[in-house]
C-alpha cells in the first residue's frame, strides 16, 4: 500500500479512535497535554524528530530546527520536536513561514512555541504544551534529529505515522500502521453503529456494554 493511501486513510480518522485501536494492539502511542496552539486543522504525516537540549556554552550555532527544515524534500512531514523546557520558546514565526513553504505539515512539541499569532497568520498548525515569549536563543539548542525521541513519555521514531487534532497528539509505530488503522477503520464503523442504536432508543447500558468492545477487538459484526 502506498504511503499516500496509508496516510489518506489515516486521515479519515481521529485522534480518539487511533489512541482505541493502540490499546486494542497494546501499543503506546497517545499523549496527554500536547494540544493545539491557535485553532488549527487537524495534521497528518509522518514524524521528522528533533531533540533539543539546554545550551551549555555560549559560542555562536546556527539556529535549532532550521536545518532540519532546510532539508526536507517531501510534503508528508509533521515536525516532532522533544527536549522543550517550561517556560522558553522552541518555535516561532519565522520557523513557521519556512516550515510552510517547505510543505511541512505542522509541528508537534514537547515544549512551548512563541509568536503563535505568527503561525496562526499563515495557518500553519502548531501543537505543543503552550505558549511564551522566552525566546530559545543562548537558552536552547538542537542536540540531534532523525534519532528515536521521547514525546510527552512517548517513543516517535524517524518516519512514524502521526495524527494530532483537538483532543491531542497520537504516534502510531511506522511498521505497525496498516493493522492500527485496519483496525481504527474498524472501530470507527462499529461505534457509528453504537451511535445509531443509542438515537433509536436502545438502552446506552448495552450499548456500551464492554462485551461491545470486545466485538471490535475481535471482529464480530
Amino acid at each position: 500500500m502506498t504511503q499516500t493511501s496509508l496516510l489518506d486513510r489515516l486521515a479519515a480518522l481521529d485522534t480518539n479512535t487511533v489512541s482505541d485501536a493502540l490499546d486494542f494492539l497494546g501499543l503506546p502511542g497517545a499523549t496527554f497535554g500536547l494540544r493545539p496552539l491557535w485553532d488549527c486543522p487537524k495534521i497528518v504525516g509522518r514524524a521528522s524528530t528533533i531533540q533539543l537540549g539546554p545550551k551549555t556554552d555560549s559560542k555562536p550555532t546556527v539556529h535549532l530546527i532550521s536545518p532540519v527544515i532546510a532539508e526536507i524534500a517531501s510534503d508528508d512531514r509533521v515536525l516532532v520536536i522533544a527536549g522543550g523546557t517550561d517556560g522558553i520558546s522552541c518555535w516561532g514565526d519565522i520557523l513557521a513561514s519556512a516550515a510552510q513553504f517547505k510543505r511541512v505539515r505542522g509541528s508537534v512539541i514537547d515544549g512551548m512555541s512563541r509568536d503563535i499569532e505568527g503561525s496562526e497568520s499563515i495557518g500553519y498548525p502548531v501543537f505543543g504544551r503552550g505558549v511564551t515569549m522566552i525566546s530559545a536563543r543562548n537558552r536552547v539548542v538542537q542536540l540531534s534529529s532523525g534519532e528515536p525521541v521521547r514525546i510527552a513519555g512517548v517513543v516517535v521514531c524517524e518516519d512514524d505515522y502521526v495524527i494530532a487534532d483537538r483532543c491531542g497528539t497520537v504516534f502510531v509505530p511506522a511498521a505497525r500502521i496498516e493493522e492500527a488503522i485496519e483496525l481504527g477503520e474498524r472501530i470507527a464503523r462499529r461505534q457509528d453503529v453504537m451511535v445509531q442504536a443509542v438515537r433509536g432508543g436502545r438502552s446506552v447500558t448495552d450499548v456500551m456494554h464492554d462485551k461491545e468492545f470486545e466485538a471490535i477487538k475481535e471482529g464480530r459484526k
